[in-house]
């Protein structure tokens, strides 16, 4: 454990001594106070010595609990005159068994109730409540630690539902959240002094009707899983209508369990029927599969995931929920990676939705949101280098016309200092990256990798929407191949809704705009936040749960840092 690794350091000695400290100072302070009736002046010098004994120590240790809080909660105190805020007149506030409650109930939200000392002071309450033998100076000791313990339960809690368990910049550079930002220490003055503690920090869970719907999509997969989950279909050849064979009462029921098949009224039927193909197309639409209707390798591989593995999908789906801002936007635009999609939403309605294509496995699309404030028409596209060494020159050595086949120029210098290189007097066959000192843009036209239109919200990444002259890849299920940036598929549908309050632009003028052949940039008219997600389980507005391959990797890495035994809480 936590504690067992700091007592195997230099720590040893000085812990000792201080708990000497503590008990002896308890019971000098106790025989003034007590026999003074005061005894949450003896509990308020337990506090104090506490929290500054932790400049030494660098934390509390109560028991085996570390106390994590270690910015927030001190000053809390601090603001209090380190008076308790659980107790009064040594008895325990009903506040702290409101907490107590809720955080036993953190299993709802995708959290762990131990990550939140609910064990240690579920015994320091029973041991205060139910020991008629407790010495009034033992008590003081108790109550002061069981105060600090449900201090920090609030604040890690708390933190941990307005802005996620773990920091995802730590774990992914490729992702980057506004996360939300909370006063928790007045948040927790408030919800003291008004006795809202349960309604307090419920409400600072992410408001979303998403987050909500995945919460319940959590505990009915919980339930499945508790049960023995679902069959394993057995391998074998593709199955698909008119089939016979032993293997589809199996199918049958792995579909019954999850409701894609209606109950059945001849279970053991070996035949592929018409409401059999049915079930398989709403199970492939739940998890992004080519609809066919059939089960081949692909659909079969995701029947045979388990439930609590669908379980796991869930509870991280729920933590990228709240990295997220609580207000996206009453009009935003959201980007789900792992699905390959867009949607346009008003408050909660999906007014436009679209198929987009994404970065590839070595050049991801990263993680962020931000605001769109301009679109190009016709635009150029100016190369990065990467793209330029790994693709270009590669070409170029393979092919001498490359550059002129797909309408690039090559440029030295930049401003007014800029000068057009002519191809045939470069030396591609000697160039690499690091040799290579020019710059390439690709003119407006049907080969710019950008196609006619590109949206702009400008962020670190350098990564946008755009048009591509490659319309036949939005068929394919899975639609990894850009070099980071976003392809969608209805780029003039989008620009028609960014611009639809200025009546000079029709369809018809913006076609026309870009094949005229020259940049042009569009302000536009009200700022709209993006979304950029990567989200690979949520619940559709009809609340069929959705699933989807973690095309990234970013699952596992997730997944190894919530079970971390005590992530510490983004302090506020």
């Amino acid at each position: 454990m936590l504690f067992d690794k700091i007592i195997m350091k230099k720590y040893t000695l000085i812990i000792m001594l201080i708990s000497v400290l503590f008990f002896l100072g308890a019971i000098s302070t106790f025989s003034f106070d007590i026999n003074g009736g005061k005894i949450d002046n003896a509990i308020a010098e337990q506090i104090r010595n506490r929290i500054e004994s932790s400049a030494i120590l660098e934390t509390i240790i109560i028991g085996d609990e570390l106390v994590y809080a270690s910015m927030a909660l001190p000053v809390f105190y601090e603001r209090r005159g380190y008076y308790p805020g659980w107790i009064d007149s040594g008895m325990i506030l009903q506040q702290a068994d409101s907490l107590i409650g809720i955080i036993k109930l953190a299993g709802a939200e995708g959290l762990r109730p131990n990550d939140y000392h609910v064990a240690k002071i579920d015994s320091l309450v029973s041991t205060v409540r139910r020991s008629f033998r407790l010495s009034e100076a033992k008590k003081v000791i108790i109550l002061a630690d069981l105060d600090l313990l449900l201090t920090d339960a609030f604040l890690i809690y708390g933190s941990h539902l307005i802005s996620g368990k773990v920091n995802p910049v730590t774990i992914d550079p490729e992702w980057f959240t506004n996360l939300c930002e909370a006063d928790l220490i007045s948040i927790l003055d408030n919800a003291l002094t008004e006795n809202s503690i349960s309604s307090t920090l419920r409400n600072l869970a992410p408001p979303q009707a998403g987050y909500t719907l995945l919460k319940k999509a959590l505990r009915r997969y919980r339930a499945l899983d508790s049960q023995g989950g679902w069959p394993a279909v057995p391998e074998g050849p593709t199955l698909k209508k008119g089939d016979a064979g032993e293997r589809i009462p199996v199918l049958r029921q792995r579909l019954t369990i999850t409701g894609d098949l209606a109950e059945y009224s001849a279970p053991d039927s070996i035949l592929f029927d018409d409401s059999l193909e049915a079930a398989v197309k709403r199970f492939q639409n739940r998890h992004g599969l080519d609809i066919d209707g059939s089960v081949g390798k692909s659909t079969l591989a995701a029947l045979n995931v388990p439930a609590n593995q669908r379980v796991r999908q869930i509870l991280l789906n729920l933590e990228r929920w709240r990295w997220l801002p609580q207000d996206l936007g009453k009009r935003h635009i959201l980007i789900n990676i792992a699905n390959y999609e867009l949607d346009v939403n008003e408050d909660t309605v999906t007014v436009l939705t679209m198929r987009i294509i994404v970065g590839k496995t070595y050049r991801r699309t990263p993680v962020f949101s931000d605001k769109m404030t301009y679109l190009v028409l016709s635009p150029y596209w100016n190369i990065p280098a990467n793209i330029t060494s790994q693709d270009v020159i590669p070409m170029m050595k393979k092919n001498p016309e490359y550059i002129k086949e797909q309408n690039i120029k090559i440029f030295r210098g930049y401003g007014s200092e800029r000068v057009e290189i002519r191809p045939e007097s470069i030396d591609w066959a000697a160039l690499s990256p690091k040799k290579f000192d020019f710059w390439l843009r690709q003119e407006p036209g049907p080969k710019n990798a950008l196609g006619g239109i590109k949206f702009m919200f400008p962020n670190k990444f350098n990564v946008y929407l755009h048009d591509t002259p490659d319309k036949n890849l939005f068929s394919k299920s899975s639609r990894g191949f850009s070099s980071g940036c976003i392809r969608i598929e209805k780029p003039f549908d989008l620009a028609l809704y960014l611009l639809r309050n200025l009546p000079n632009w029709s369809r018809e003028e913006m076609i026309k705009a870009v094949n005229a052949g020259a940049e042009r940039t569009v302000p536009l008219p009200e700022q709209i936040p993006v979304h950029v997600l990567y989200w690979t389980a949520w619940v559709s507005p009809d609340g069929g749960v959705n699933f989807r391959e973690d095309i990234y990797n970013r699952d596992s890495v997730l997944s190894a840092a919530l079970n971390e035994e005590h992530p510490e809480p983004l302090e506020n």
